[in-house]
């Protein structure tokens, strides 16, 4: 059976509802078609001040602030039921937005964000004061300039404001004059994606206890397409990460496809470890700034909060199995062929029942499902239901239809092997991963004995085919693969001396 162990876990959330207000992707195309539109006028007035973000049960669970049993046994709805304020989890940290634009600052290596001097210092103070912020990356923010410079840049030169607390205090100015794939949207995009990994790597650097120059590799699989004209999403994300993250022994490449790409990233990762190429690989994902606010529209119609407010971020560091990490079994890797069919049965077959069976398990054998984690709170005002319960539902309809539960045993299934989703609606980030860092705890404590992870996605929104997508793995206690014996040479000969007496008394016995 060939394992490759998880050994840390980081999720992190970067508040941004001025940043999702004005550069989130529904917001910034309504401004564009109706600038004076009633959506628009109330957006603010129902916007999520820190303090409420970071009493929020499923962004608590997300960093680790809270468990997921926690999560399941918390009064609801959670929006109306905020708990005490957490910045810090286990795993990560809910970062507000002033630190987030001043991350992304120090991730900007061609001078594209600027600061305003006023607002550098202050923010300058309160980074410095970030556990996992080294000197390094403090000597890479900018002192700031006067707010003239800003608003000639914002006025005359194409560059795109930052607010915060309601002020002009930076902008992102674009990369060159004529290609529009490095205009000031797009590298605004990319750059707030960069400074969310980076800040969920330095947390795993510190989650695993090792140093920076200790990765070897940094696979990278947000969804942003890094390039300019003459190679549209060329990459390398990963690379560029890892560089400010002081990860000088690392190299990367970036894996994309859509909410399907980080499962597929750990699949690739996991190989290069299975294989003894590379033994630190880190897989990581930035956040999106298009998916803010993404649903707001319905929200504000409903009168909900819109609580699509921050960009998600995740690290994950994979090692060889030492018989003391929970691992990845590789040889019950899920995938969804383009011949297995669309429908929803045929995907959950083709990601669930076909890897089990493989391996000589039953969908009952597993004790947590982590398929498309997305918070109901998020997804059910916008019309889009309860995405993990209706996963869970089919999993289960799955195994009576396989003879393994009764009908009857339906809810008791879906009770007991699912978990609320609590993941923003971030494209990719709710993909089954969320749970990952969650499963390598009740692994470690014998909570539960195997997990599977799911991720799935959307391959026609880019135009080229109709496909969907998925993949999964699963994730068992440590030492659950056989451990590897030491033969000594004498053990050889001594077992080859056998061998050949009984194969000479087998030819006795045949003449």
């Amino acid at each position: 059976m060939k394992t490759v162990g998880i050994k840390a876990a980081a999720y992190c959330l970067n508040f941004a509802p001025e940043l999702a207000l004005h550069h989130g992707g529904t917001p910034a195309q309504e401004r564009r078609a109706k600038p004076d539109s009633e959506f628009l006028r109330e957006l603010p007035k129902h916007a999520q001040t820190f303090e409420q973000a970071a009493s929020y049960a499923p962004n608590k669970t997300y960093v680790g602030a809270m468990s997921v049993d926690e999560l399941a046994a918390a009064p609801a709805p959670w929006i109306d039921n905020l708990g005490e304020p957490q910045r810090f989890g286990k795993f990560g940290e809910i970062m507000p937005e002033d630190e987030f634009i001043g991350l992304m600052d120090i991730c900007d290596v061609f001078d594209l964000i600027w600061l305003e001097e006023g607002f550098a210092t202050a923010v300058a103070a309160r980074l410095a004061q970030n556990p996992v912020m080294g000197e390094k990356q403090m000597a890479r923010l900018e002192k700031g300039r006067p707010e003239a410079e800003l608003l000639e840049a914002i006025e005359k030169h194409h560059a795109l404001p930052l607010y915060f607390a309601g002020k002009v205090v930076g902008c992102c100015r674009r990369a060159h004059d004529t290609d529009e794939n490095l205009e000031a949207g797009i590298m605004l995009e990319n750059l707030a994606s960069k400074a969310s990994a980076v800040l969920c790597l330095l947390h795993l650097i510190k989650n695993a206890g090792m140093a920076p120059a200790d990765v070897d590799f940094v696979v990278e699989c947000s969804e942003e397409a890094v390039g300019d004209a003459m190679q549209r999403g060329g990459g390398n994300m990963a690379k560029a990460v890892a560089e400010i993250a002081e990860c000088v022994n690392a190299s990367g490449f970036d894996v994309r496809g859509f909410c399907a790409a980080p499962v597929a990233a750990m699949i690739s990762a996991a190989g290069m470890v299975a294989s003894g190429v590379r033994p630190n690989v880190v897989v990581i994902s930035g956040g999106s700034v298009p998916k803010l606010y993404m649903n707001a529209r319905d929200h504000i119609k409903k009168g909900v909060v819109p609580l699509e407010n921050c960009v998600g971020s995740f690290a994950l560091l994979l090692v060889p199995d030492d018989g003391q990490t929970p691992v990845m079994r590789l040889e019950g890797i899920g995938k969804h062929t383009v011949g297995a069919g669309a429908s929803p049965q045929a995907i959950t077959t083709a990601l669930t029942f076909d890897p089990l069976s493989r391996v000589g398990l039953k969908l009952t054998d597993v004790d947590k499902y982590a398929p498309e984690l997305h918070n109901a709170e998020i997804t059910l005002p916008a019309g889009a239901g309860n995405v993990p319960e209706a996963n869970y539902k089919m999993i289960a309809a799955l195994a009576v239809m396989k003879g393994q539960i009764e009908r009857a045993d339906i809810q008791k299934f879906v009770d007991e092997r699912g978990m609320p989703g609590f993941a923003h609606t971030q494209g990719h980030i709710p993909s089954g991963v969320p749970y990952v860092g969650h499963a390598l705890e009740a692994l470690k404590e014998g909570r539960i004995r195997r997990a599977m992870i799911i991720g799935k996605g959307s391959l026609f929104l880019g135009r080229l085919t109709n496909l969907a997508d998925g993949v999964s793995f699963i994730m068992e206690a440590p030492g659950s693969a056989p451990a590897a014996q030491d033969v000594s040479q004498a053990d050889v000969t001594e077992m080859l001396l056998d061998t050949l007496g009984d194969l000479a008394a087998n030819l006795q016995k045949g003449r």
